[in-house]
């Protein structure tokens, strides 16, 4: 059977998703142990949580440039190797200060995964493809920490949570081995792959635009009002979606009296859902897209996307058994989740080969969302002696998001010169 190389491709991020997630909600499940083993505050575990969020949103930038100029197979075997590293040193920590530290550089080796993943994405895949492409790449990190959910509270129990982390550093290491010795940045640099599929890559990649500039500076991606409108819908569904790796399993667990095993099986039932929701979005994407209709195809998923979210949360709150709750949840994790292969595709919409540089400024600001996500939780809770505050913030977020996706136009360039669009929009 030969499998197109592309569908390789794909598998292999489909790895990488997974792992990447496995890896961010192992802090979640071991939560109690490292509390009672670093004797830490309910508000130290949320800044330890948030430490990851902030190196990850300050590096996506950084990261996203340097997987369009040295391409994704450098830069992803480079920092998958640093974060699995960051990883193993989790174990290790022996204060708050140690693992704040470790967390914070541990999101900063995560940073660049997406955008040269989005990269590699835009060098591999037709565009017609994009959409259920991204709505895999995106189900894997869902599907990974739902299942990891209750193994990794197994694991926690039988081994320990310092063992653990070591254990997921060393098959991080194994993936970016096996990344570098397959990988490619270019179809025709695959000695593997055939001239039938090197081909029909080539005729349905889009081409770089004309009036492209042949670089792309930060000014100009701070001038773009589509980027600015990307960022403010990905800040909400960060700040929905975080919630999952962070505080849903305490949250259930607490709220409800639940064992660590209840609460983990319950907590990866949103995880799920939210596969479900990228795999929907995915295939609306490019059913539209294949219809003629591109902007459509980016903003009605999203929109719909936020909207479910939205009353998902707010239904949550007046929830009184675990499984409403978990059902409502699943609802709002749902809807984020397909706001995700949208947003990513327009990324590469209007960044062409700027992709990754253009999808990390967007997950940069989206991640500055998952470092409040994880502060606010903690902090609401202690204000206000409630939860409540934070599902309605969420759910006010989602409605915002809802909005720019109203003005988001997937086929104006960020390189385009203002004035540029203007007249091409109304010729």
């Amino acid at each position: 059977m030969n499998v197109p190389k592309r569908y390789w491709m794909v598998a292999g991020t489909f790895l990488l998703a997974m792992l990447l997630y496995i890896d961010r909600i192992l802090i979640s499940v071991a939560k109690p142990n490292v509390v009672g083993s670093l004797a830490l505050t309910e508000k130290q575990m949320g800044w330890a949580m948030s430490a990851f969020s902030l190196g990850y949103a300050l590096f996506q930038i950084p990261s996203g440039r340097w997987a369009d100029r040295l391409g994704p197979r450098v830069v992803l075997t480079g920092i998958v190797s640093a974060w699995s590293i960051c990883t193993a040193l989790t174990g290790l920590a022996f204060s708050f200060l140690s693992l704040f530290v470790i967390r914070f550089l541990f999101g900063v080796g995560e940073a660049g995964a997406y955008p040269a993943i989005n990269r590699a994405v835009y060098s591999w895949i037709p565009v017609r493809e994009r959409g259920t492409v991204n709505g895999i790449n995106f189900s894997a990190g869902r599907l990974g920490a739902a299942f990891a959910l209750p193994l990794l509270a197994g694991l926690i129990q039988w081994l320990g949570w310092r063992t653990c982390f070591g254990i997921l550093g060393v098959i991080g290491v194994g993936w970016a081995i096996i990344w570098f010795g397959w990988f490619r940045d270019h179809p025709d640099q695959h000695t593997t792959i055939s001239s039938v599929e090197r081909d029909y890559i080539r005729r349905n990649r889009q081409a770089d635009s004309l009036g492209e500039s042949s670089d792309l500076s930060m000014s100009m991606l701070w001038r773009s009002g589509n980027m600015w409108l990307l960022m403010m819908q990905y800040f909400s569904n960060n700040f929905t979606f975080f919630f999952c790796l962070t505080w849903l399993f305490p949250h259930l667990k607490e709220r409800f009296l639940l064992s660590a095993m209840e609460a983990s099986l319950y907590a990866s039932v949103p995880l799920l859902f939210g596969a479900v929701g990228n795999w929907m979005a995915g295939w609306l994407v490019d059913m539209l897209y294949r219809r003629g209709h591109l902007v459509i195809s980016r903003r009605f998923p999203a929109s719909l996307g936020f909207l479910l979210s939205a009353v998902g949360l707010v239904f949550s709150v007046y929830s009184s058994t675990v499984l409403e709750a978990t059902c409502f949840l699943s609802l709002a994790v749902m809807g984020a989740d397909m706001t995700l292969s949208p947003s990513w595709a327009t990324c590469s919409d209007i960044g062409g080969r700027h992709s990754g540089m253009v999808s990390g400024t967007m997950n940069m600001f989206g991640n500055l969302g998952a470092f409040l996500t994880a502060l606010a939780f903690p902090y609401l809770k202690d204000w206000t002696s409630t939860d409540e505050p934070f599902f309605f913030l969420g759910a006010m977020l989602n409605m915002v998001a809802l909005l720019c996706w109203q003005k988001i136009d997937p086929e104006r360039k960020v390189t385009q010169p203002e004035t540029q669009v203007n007249l091409s929009l109304t010729s």
